[in-house]
């Protein structure tokens, strides 16, 4: 049986703002996919849903790394101007 993985976070209340800290929890544990794992993990996921889940996600953030590279290509600043003179 998988057990919950202890999560220690730590939000400062400063003046009794507590819906502003509680916000500041959320998106903190809302980035390091908190939410998304419980959401998951509320029913029970076939094997094969699950080899497929990991697998998209694998290729996912391959295509996502080309991609953004070839975006940080074209947009050089000190990029040749390919048509001089025009």
């Amino acid at each position: 049986m998988k057990h919950w993985r202890f999560i220690g976070r730590t939000v400062i209340v400063k003046d009794g703002k507590t819906e502003e800290a509680f916000r500041v929890l959320n998106k903190i544990m809302g980035s390091e996919g908190f939410f998304a794992e419980y959401r998951r993990n509320q029913y029970y996921e076939k094997p094969f849903n699950t080899r497929r889940r990991i697998n998209f996600e694998k290729c996912k953030a391959i295509y996502d790394e080309d991609m953004n590279r070839k975006i940080n290509f074209l947009m050089r600043k000190n990029r040749v101007d390919p048509w001089p003179g025009r």
